[in-house]
């Protein structure tokens, strides 16, 4: 009999499945006495592994995937560039829970065969441990993909919870609401599977770490909610280590052509889709400020991502200003796909990261010292924004939240990316911000190392689920 089983349960959608197959993988790799599991669909499946960067292939075979039955969806609504929120993202919703009764066979059946069944579910899937509880051997423990300060959100307005001697900077991260950040139905998802199932959980995992967030872990590590709960900082769980030979792209090519610390790259995550005109107010700013940039250009993840795409890659059709392509040459380059993310942000003609501000891109960049211009999208986007540009200060913002729904000028755009690519007139200002974010790079690859705070806080969990009573 196997001594412990563990199953990560990621929810459905790319940034969630990409976290804990990371972490799958890291667990696998470095604790080969562990019997790890990876449980979804075959096509979320499909999607994690042909996804999956920086890692070598033979890694992978070190996982099982339990391939667990989900009918097609009927149909995949096209992403609404108009809308504040990605309606499309409701399927994932719906297609999470109808995972809950496969998943219960699931544990029921791996708990019959191990000493103890350890589930590691994404928080988005919460509503599995009430089955996990109900297993004589068996725990659970929430991965947070999100970071810890949104956490603090929930509770900071809860009995219990002392604000008072909290620094600025702290509060201005964990208590604005960000208004429309969320659509209510997803809101309400949420706040309920997180309230009703937040007691039956041993403990919680987040991909963060110490040198990013050590003062909310330790907000939240002493509110009365966590008392007597197990709390570890694991991350980043993307490697750090990138092998230049695991990657391939014609992107990467023209990187190595360009001088250090010169290039923009300039990508949106999976789930958000821009108007016609906000792409060519981009593209404006793009071109008017003269740097070197990768614009990754394309569609918002369907439902199913090979609904449309054999490969799942999001070919882009978005169309770009009459001759922009042609006008920028040699300088821009354009790539409508999937891009290799990690390598690119590896790279070190890489200087600056345009982004959404998704927790996986944002602990991708600060883990490479790259600097962010921040352009929230939804959801805990823009309070990560703000823990970028205020509280960590190694970004800046486009604009503010509370503006989020009107176009950001293309002479916005252009300032921010002055600031961070460090043109003549902001040289001073994106100097500091550089060194900041190299800096915080290089504390948040000690705490990985050996004797960091994440590798012992890994240790400290494998050593809890393995415990002999």
């Amino acid at each position: 009999m196997e001594q412990v089983t563990i199953v990560m349960v990621p929810f459905t959608a790319q940034g969630h499945l990409n976290q804990l197959l990371h972490f799958a993988i890291n667990l696998s790799s470095t604790y080969v006495d562990l019997s790890v599991h990876y449980a979804s669909s075959a096509s979320y499946i499909r999607q994690a592994k042909s996804r999956v960067q920086g890692r070598d292939p033979a890694s992978l075979e070190k996982v099982h995937f339990q391939e667990l039955p989900l009918a097609p969806f009927p149909c995949t609504p096209l992403p609404d560039p108009g809308s504040s929120f990605p309606s499309h993202l409701l399927l994932s919703l719906d297609a999470a829970l109808r995972l809950t009764s496969p998943l219960a066979a699931l544990f029921l059946s791996l708990s019959a065969g191990c000493r103890r069944l350890i589930v590691v579910y994404d928080f988005g899937m919460s509503f599995v441990s009430p089955d996990v509880a109900s297993l004589p051997n068996a725990e659970s423990y929430r991965f947070q993909g999100v970071p810890s300060h949104f956490d603090l959100h929930s509770l900071c307005h809860q009995p219990g919870f002392d604000a008072s001697k909290l620094r600025r900077e702290v509060l201005d991260v964990i208590l604005d609401p960000f208004e429309g950040s969320l659509a209510p139905e997803v809101m309400e998802f949420f706040i309920r599977i997180y309230r009703d199932h937040i007691a039956a959980e041993a403990g919680t995992l987040f991909n963060s770490c110490r040198p990013v967030e050590g003062e909310f872990l330790d907000l939240l590590s002493a509110a009365p909610q966590y008392r007597g709960k197990k709390v570890f900082a694991v991350g980043p769980v993307n490697p750090l280590a990138i092998e230049r030979g695991l990657s391939s792209h014609k992107c990467l090519e023209w990187l190595d052509e360009q001088p250090p610390a010169s290039v923009l790259y300039v990508s949106f995550g999976s789930t958000s889709t821009m108007s016609d005109e906000q792409i060519e107010k981009l593209a404006t700013g793009l071109e008017r400020s003269g740097q070197r940039f990768i614009w990754v250009l394309r569609d918002a993840d369907l439902g199913d991502v090979f609904a449309a795409d054999e490969d799942g890659s999001g070919i882009g059709r978005r169309e770009l200003p009459a001759g922009f392509e042609e006008r920028v040459e040699g300088r821009g380059v354009v790539v409508r796909g999937w891009a290799p993310q990690l390598p690119i942000l590896a790279h070190p003609s890489t200087g600056g990261f345009m982004s959404h501000c998704g927790w996986n891109s944002c602990m991708e960049s600060l883990s490479m010292g790259v600097p962010i211009v921040a352009w929230p999208m939804h959801s805990d986007q823009p309070r990560n924004a703000v823990m970028v540009t205020e509280y960590l200060r190694t970004g800046v913002a486009v604009r503010e939240w509370a503006r989020h729904r009107d176009p950001v000028s293309s002479e916005a755009i252009e300032k921010a990316i002055g600031k961070v690519m460090m043109v003549q007139c902001c040289e001073h200002e994106g100097n500091e911000m550089r060194k900041r974010a190299r800096l915080l790079g290089e504390a948040i690859r000690l705490s990985v190392a050996e004797g960091g705070s994440s590798r012992a806080d890994m240790a400290s969990f494998v050593q809890h689920i393995t415990r002999d009573s």
